[in-house]
């Protein structure tokens, strides 16, 4: 069996190349073999961070060159989300929800593949774009009756800005009503940035995004019921 980590050296280098057929080629293959999930969670993900950190710290992957790894990963997202919505049939619908980038936030993907598979769990997703104020989260959360926002975020400096999100709920007094769900790869490798946003909790990858939002749901129905 390749080990993962050579599937992933294999990939970043076709993904130097620009060659978006080859990788589609490589990651379909090992899907096959391994499962589409985990081609997901252990090889995609882990190449996506290494890519951010050369495209911050030493400038090695180009513009261009990220594009294509963003278009391969939402080309295998999109075949996974099918793939789940198709052995799901006759789902009760869910949601709405709430997502969208922080304010001063632009790293749509994490946020796009958040958002293809809560849809492909049945949830009504309203997905607000980039560059979001605190403000339009709450105000379009209370618009549609959504229990959940979730707020994605991709550098410590525009992460911090969820906090904002936080301090808007508490002001209207929705507390408990609206719960607020952050991500992001700046939480993986900043302890204690969660807790520091006011976020009510995170997944660990895209793919537990659902169950995340499920729970938070539940939790809101609850502290609802309690008052």
């Amino acid at each position: 069996m390749t080990p993962p980590t050579d599937i992933q050296n294999d990939l970043v280098d076709r993904l130097r190349h620009a060659d978006r057929q080859g990788a589609l080629s490589l990651l379909e293959t090992w899907a096959t073999v391994h499962g589409w999930e985990r081609v997901v969670t252990e090889i995609i993900e882990p190449t996506l961070d290494q890519i951010g950190k050369e495209w911050w710290d030493k400038k090695k992957f180009t513009l261009a060159q990220a594009y294509v790894a963003a278009k391969v990963t939402e080309d295998i997202v999109l075949r996974l989300a099918e793939m789940k919505s198709t052995n799901r049939t006759n789902l009760e619908p869910k949601g709405p929800v709430v997502i969208g980038n922080i304010e001063e936030d632009f790293h749509a993907l994490g946020r796009k593949m958040v958002g293809t598979f809560l849809r492909a769990e049945g949830w009504t997703v309203i997905d607000l774009g980039n560059d979001v104020p605190a403000a339009q989260f709450v105000d379009t959360a209370q618009e549609a009756g959504a229990r959940v926002i979730g707020v994605s975020a991709m550098m410590m400096t525009s992460a911090r800005n969820i906090k904002r999100v936080r301090e808007e709920i508490d002001r209207r007094g929705l507390t408990g009503k609206i719960q607020l769900a952050a991500g992001g790869a700046i939480f993986s490798i900043a302890p204690g940035l969660l807790e520091d946003v006011g976020a009510d909790g995170s997944a660990a990858n895209a793919l537990g995004s659902p169950k995340l939002f499920a729970e938070l749901w539940d939790r809101s129905v609850a502290l609802e019921a309690n008052r």
